[in-house]
């Protein structure tokens, strides 16, 4: 059984990229294997830092890329209104690409069981135990999107809890920055089901605004795939918090913890990949939990780190 991590990255998220492999470096295992995915043809530095790092590994092969580029396509052109706003306002090309990371999930991808993290994250922990849940589970998440499910579903579509009972909404959805999953668990047969269902009428309870979150969080409860929430599996003294708007977190020695339990990731969500480019150019932005991710972004060349003489400005 192969297990690995993915991401997804161009050179617009370089920074984030660095940090957030480092991190994997330090808290995962130097040699754990990790796979970045093309998020677009802009890759010159990304290239560059994978052919430094012998565990690291570029998938950009189109024919692996295509099938799901295809799908996500299929799915969304049911929609009455996504491709227009997307295009009213100069997103389609990115909202598309944002669903690259469904190459994971391709009988050619490199691995068997796999976590997904966003470029804007950073891994602060040992990931067996994710890995372990995947045994009994066809996913495994560790967040707090239930409590948010406008974010995911529309809910003013009265289909919604038609097609799913408001209960599963409120438990089994979750944020697509980060999950753990199996190739191979979406074939074709299954997808273009999915496409039909959709274009039957229940695209509507689909969320454009956040298309990836909406469509893959559709496909795995129409599937009916089983899901485990770690936020919600664990004991509640063991559960830790994850997400850059949590103020609490205390830092020692280059970790997060959260009521001195050792947080699994921090996901720096709504921040824009703009704000760590500008950052690590060296002007002086304060955003929260900074100095860990300077920290992990100047792990190999602590030199070139930027060092802020005066409180930074936001």
């Amino acid at each position: 059984m192969t297990i690995g991590i993915y991401s997804q990255a161009n050179d617009v998220v370089y920074d984030q990229l660095v940090a957030l492999l480092n991190s994997f470096e330090v808290n995962v295992g130097k040699d754990f294997p990790v796979c970045v995915i093309a998020y677009d043809n802009q890759l010159e530095q990304v290239r560059a830092e994978v052919a430094k790092r012998n565990n690291v590994e570029l998938l950009e092969d189109p024919e692996i890329l295509a099938p799901w580029i295809e799908f996500v396509y299929q799915s969304w052109k049911t929609h009455p209104c996504a491709f227009q706003d997307w295009q009213a306002r100069g997103k389609e090309v990115k909202a598309l690409a944002r669903h690259h990371r469904y190459a994971a999930f391709d009988s050619r991808s490199p691995f068997e069981k796999f976590i997904y993290f966003d470029c804007d994250v950073l891994v602060l922990n040992s990931l067996e135990f994710i890995f372990e849940e995947l045994d009994k589970y066809d996913f495994v998440v560790y967040d707090f999107q239930y409590k948010h499910p406008r974010h995911v579903y529309n809910l003013e579509s009265p289909k919604l809890f038609e097609i799913f009972p408001e209960s599963q909404i409120r438990s089994e959805i979750f944020c697509s920055g980060c999950f753990a999953s199996k190739r191979e668990i979406f074939p074709k047969p299954q997808r273009d089901w999915i496409v039909e269902q959709l274009a039957a009428g229940e695209t509507e309870i689909l969320y454009f605004h956040a298309p990836v979150n909406s469509l893959l969080n559709y496909t795995r409860m129409r599937l009916e795939l089983p899901i485990c929430n770690l936020a919600l599996h664990l004991p509640k003294v063991k559960v830790t918090g994850n997400c850059v708007t949590s103020s609490h977190f205390e830092l020692n020695k280059n970790i997060l913890y959260d009521k001195e339990l050792r947080l699994t990731y921090l996901h720096y969500i709504g921040l824009s990949s703009q704000l760590f480019t500008r950052v690590c150019a060296g002007e002086d932005i304060d955003f929260p939990y900074r100095d860990i991710f300077l920290y992990y972004r100047y792990l190999d060349e602590p030199e070139k780190q930027p060092r802020f003489a005066s409180s930074a400005q936001s």
